[in-house]
């Protein structure tokens, strides 16, 4: 790793309609860690996102959620290493996964986009697929509804009673990446809430 500091983006649609929708679960997830740590996000226009700068354990993180809509997100991305000089192996993406179990995260290096048009978007912006990513399950859609639909949905009345815990359960394994390296991360976190 490098001297620079992390920086951490929770995907999600900008707008309050969004907000408590299984898409947005990583901008959930951004904001548990600035509640935890009792801090708050500020508008930056010149990147196009609210952003906290701030330190986890002794590491300096940068984190965000853009002002933009999901298939959009290289953009803010892009400009937001750019203007704190990240690395793209200092970068962290949270976003919902439509292929793990609704409260399991796995944390990987790199890889394919899975379909996912946010991660696509960045992918295409920074011209590199090696960061990290959080990816949060939320589960495939019951019977014949459409992907696209349900992760525009909120989440339903059981998820919603779990959420906070596993919002938490995120909220750790994103402390252990930058505290403690993506491999030791993955050995504490991959699994289950």
């Amino acid at each position: 790793m490098t001297d620079s500091p992390w920086l951490v983006i929770g995907l999600g649609n900008f707008g309050s309609e969004y907000k408590s929708t299984r898409h947005n679960v990583g901008a959930m997830v951004i904001e548990q860690v600035i509640t935890d740590l009792g801090e708050k996000l500020t508008h930056s226009k010149k990147v196009s996102a609210d952003v906290c700068e701030t330190r986890i354990g002794t590491n300096r993180v940068v984190l965000a959620t853009l002002r933009s809509y999901m298939n959009e997100s290289g953009g803010p991305t892009s400009k937001l290493m750019n203007f704190y000089k990240i690395e793209a192996e200092n970068l962290v993406v949270l976003h919902d996964e439509l292929d793990l179990p609704f409260g399991e995260i796995r944390i990987k290096m790199g890889g394919g986009d899975n379909g996912h048009n946010g991660l696509k978007s960045i992918r295409a912006s920074i011209d590199s697929e090696e960061f990290v990513r959080l990816r949060l399950g939320i589960g495939r859609p019951p019977g014949n509804i459409d992907p696209s639909d349900f992760v525009l949905k909120p989440f339903n009345f059981f998820e919603k009673s779990q959420l906070n815990d596993y919002l938490q359960f995120a909220s750790k394994a994103l402390s252990d990446i930058v505290s403690q390296g993506v491999d030791q991360a993955q050995n504490l976190n991959n699994g289950n809430a």
